[in-house]
């Protein structure tokens, strides 16, 4: 193509592509605020869930909390809020591989 000479064709996909990034990052943000993970604390007393955006929308104690020292409660509780960051960032990077997955850059892009 002669320099200066608009390739409309080019133009028209690069838009079309743009587009289908738009709906796509759409649809991951949707995702991402509605797909929720369940984790437990290793000595199974705290659950909580959280959504692969990192919102925390429940926790429970599981176990009776009578017996255990707060030092104990604590760690159970903090043990369940990191285990449910790492699963919100895996949930993350699983929606957005699936989300992204079919998307090829445009030629010489």
């Amino acid at each position: 193509m002669p320099r200066g000479e608009i390739d409309e064709a080019w133009i028209e996909e690069a838009v079309r592509r743009y587009r289908r990034i738009e709906t796509l990052q759409a649809e991951f943000d949707q995702a991402v605020a509605t797909v929720e993970v369940t984790v437990r604390s290793p000595d199974g007393l705290v659950e909580v869930v959280v959504t692969a955006g990192g919102r925390i929308t429940g926790v429970r104690f599981l176990g009776p909390l009578h017996q255990r020292s707060p030092r104990d409660v604590a760690g159970s509780v903090q043990a369940a809020i990191t285990a449910a960051a790492d699963a919100a960032e895996w949930a993350r990077e699983k929606l957005h591989n699936e989300t992204f997955a079919a998307y090829r850059p445009l030629a010489g892009a």
